[in-house]
């Protein structure tokens, strides 16, 4: 292999080299991708991704589900009562934050753009409990808009590789913004995602199972196996 070059890993080495080793692993995806491979519906997207936060992929599919069967489209969830949102959801964590934050999108989004999910970064952004790593997943997975989705995995080995040297997942997605090829911008989130969750783990990472271990940095990296 070539040496590191600016003490980085040119980006199109790295992408291929990470997605050789998640498939042989047989890495799943994560939810809101799989849910967006079943039906890239921005209803279902935006809502699954409000429900994902600060929960287990398994918990946020089952709970997805539940809700898509429940109300299918934005205009039954805004018709719904909050506590029928609330079952619907949990265990997800938070749930009956995310319920009212969901009930508050679905009314927003039907009586302010009739029904759609708008495809606009800012607007997304102004909806209850949207930041900017929901608003760009949405923009990814249901309109194929370049934005880059920054969530702790992303941010994490951002900063173990090199790439950034920041403190919070905004600005990495900054400075990401400034050094990452625009063909990167969308898959960078599933693909680190999955590194991150079965081997650039947060704590104790499987280095040497990473065919990157003889020249990635590892800053911040405490113990590794």
């Amino acid at each position: 292999m070539e040496n590191l070059v600016n003490d980085k890993i040119p980006f199109n080495r790295i992408f291929p080299m990470l997605e050789a080793r998640l498939e042989e692993l047989g890495a799943p995806l994560p939810s809101v991708s799989i849910i967006a491979a079943e039906d890239n519906d921005p209803y279902r997207i935006l809502t699954s991704t409000i429900i994902s936060l600060r929960t287990r992929d398994a918990v946020t599919l089952a709970a997805s589900r539940r809700l898509f069967a429940s109300f299918p489209d934005m205009a039954s969830l805004a018709a719904a009562d909050t506590e029928a949102i609330e079952e619907a959801i949990k265990p997800a964590g938070f749930y009956r934050r995310k319920a009212l934050q969901l009930k508050e999108i679905a009314t927003i989004i039907e009586s302010r753009y009739g029904g759609r999910v708008p495809d606009d970064e800012e607007a997304l952004k102004s909806l209850p409990g949207v930041g900017i790593k929901t608003a760009s997943l949405v923009l990814n997975l249901s309109y194929g808009i370049d934005a880059i989705c920054v969530d702790c995995h992303v941010h994490q080995i951002a900063n173990r590789l090199g790439w950034v040297s920041t403190s919070s997942p905004e600005e990495t997605e900054r400075e990401l913004r400034k050094i990452l090829p625009r063909q990167y911008w969308i898959p960078i989130n599933e693909m680190l995602v999955r590194y991150g969750q079965h081997i650039c783990l947060p704590l104790s990472p499987l280095c040497s199972s990473c065919p990157m271990e003889g020249e990635c940095p590892k800053k911040g990296v405490g113990s590794c196996r």
